[in-house]
């Protein structure tokens, strides 16, 4: 998988958002809001090729959490970022 081009994180009155940048991603029609946990796969894995593993490994090093419940979270993220078409 990977991120969509055009689609940067930014922080907007203390929230971290997705904004569209570019024409072709104009779409004013919903904002992808992010949490801090989500914030920072983002970060680590914007412009880079990545899997479900990937970001369970990086939520493993920087939060304490088993395993399990980090697979778990990393499953629903991704499906709700497929969701959003901001990654591919």
């Amino acid at each position: 998988m990977k991120t969509k081009k055009g689609f940067n994180l930014r922080t907007i009155c203390g929230e971290n958002i997705i904004v569209a940048e570019g024409i072709e991603n104009i779409d004013f029609s919903r904002i992808i809001s992010m949490n801090e946990s989500s914030a920072y796969l983002w970060k680590k894995i914007q412009g880079q090729d990545f899997t479900s593993e990937t970001l369970t490994q990086l939520l493993l090093e920087e939060y304490d959490v088993d395993e399990q419940t980090a697979r778990a979270d990393v499953d629903a993220l991704i499906a709700k970022w497929l969701e959003a078409g901001i990654i591919e």
